[in-house]
């Protein structure tokens, strides 16, 4: 069977590896107090290639379309235990930077990628509003042509970036007598006139992840900033969210794994009536049982994502993925900190924090109940 990865991968590893060592792991639990990781961190991996891997050379960018990169960023923040301040950098890379890759005009591709592959530019994207989440067509922020502006209405929520990014892409309806054909999508920079951030919005979970309620009051955005073309944003989102949903399956397997591994060394070492708790046989039978799921959902994520590389991942490959490795990263992480006792509740544990930051992954990207409704639409149903 021929590995998943090459030479040039697992070097990349060992040199992310090593980056998440000595910049993310001593100020991560610092970075979840304060509820933000510093915009810096973005500026640093950018330095050694480790933001903008899909951004063309002639830009600064890595030049590559090759997922399996971003795939091992994912795998080594979940096996350091990182998950918020993580995050940002998975949707920096994963779900936003190819929509300006892909749909940039030549002059925008100047202003923009630079920064973006350098880490200097960090960007986020608003579809999710107050009152709509998975329904994007019942949006209800809009963008009224006036000569060389859009005039943008409206408010987001539950920004991931919300508040360290520099370039928001925004879904608005520039035609609100339509539903799917009349959004698009508009660039706005920090600093625009009538755009207002919220507050840093408080979770459960994800704690040095910034997530925020953004305002767009008149906001005049030049008609430059369109992003692709007028009234094709319903398509340009469609055609993304696989990415962004296999991005969050393979944060989800790698998740469980992590726990996985925590575990089976906490029962070795731990020891309760005499022996280790690895010796018991209710432990070594939930572990084993996580092995085997994680094991599963490894392969079929492996897949999925060489299907992306081809340009051949489904909407439907890509909501199976989603659905039942979200739905598997809180099962196993629940089932692993059982057998931490008590300490699995205290927050200083990585199998803690991983336990609270799960809770969202069936939530965000498409709930777990979406994703069912893709599939099944899949079948003729």
């Amino acid at each position: 069977m021929q590995e998943h990865y090459d030479a040039e991968h697992q070097e990349f590893r060992a040199s992310f590896a090593a980056f998440v060592a000595k910049e993310m792991t001593p100020h991560y639990l610092e970075w979840e107090q304060a509820g933000i990781a510093p915009r810096s961190l973005f500026a640093e991996a950018g330095k050694y290639g480790f933001v903008g891997m899909a951004v063309p050379e002639q830009y600064g960018g890595g030049g590559t379309s090759d997922f399996r990169f971003n795939q091992v960023i994912a795998e080594e923040l979940a096996a350091a235990g990182i998950g918020g301040a993580g995050l940002g950098i998975t949707l920096h890379n994963d779900i936003t930077t190819p929509y300006f890759v892909e749909y940039c005009t030549d002059e925008q591709a100047q202003r923009w990628l630079p920064g973006i592959a350098s880490g200097e530019i960090i960007t986020a994207i608003a579809m999710t509003e107050p009152g709509t989440g998975s329904d994007l067509a019942s949006i209800a922020t809009t963008a009224v042509r006036d000569g060389d502006v859009y005039v943008l209405n409206g408010s987001k929520t539950f920004i991931t970036n919300g508040i360290n990014s520099d370039l928001v892409i925004v879904a608005a309806k520039t035609d609100p007598t339509q539903r799917h054909t009349g959004m698009s999508l508009l660039v706005v920079e920090r600093g625009m006139e009538g755009f207002e951030r919220g507050r840093n919005l408080e979770k459960i979970g994800m704690h040095s992840q910034d997530t925020a309620e953004l305002f767009f009051n008149d906001v005049r955005v030049p008609v430059a900033n369109l992003l692709g073309e007028e009234g094709q944003a319903f398509r340009y989102l469609t055609a993304n969210l696989a990415q962004e949903r296999l991005s969050i399956a393979v944060t989800g397997v790698a998740t469980a794994a992590a726990a996985l591994r925590w575990t089976v060394d906490y029962v070795k070492e731990r020891r309760a009536f005499g022996q280790s708790i690895g010796s018991f046989q209710n432990t070594k039978f939930v572990l084993a049982e996580v092995k085997t799921e994680v094991d599963i959902a490894q392969a079929y994520v492996d897949r999925c994502v060489l299907r992306l590389n081809a340009g051949e991942l489904s909407a439907s490959d890509a909501a199976e993925a989603k659905y039942w490795c979200t739905e598997l990263q809180k099962r196993a992480v629940d089932r692993c900190l059982q057998l931490f006792g008590g300490y699995g509740y205290m927050s200083e544990y990585p199998i803690a924090r991983a336990y609270a930051d799960a809770r969202v992954t069936s939530i965000y990207g498409g709930t777990s109940e979406v994703m069912k409704t893709i599939i099944a639409k899949s079948l003729g149903l």
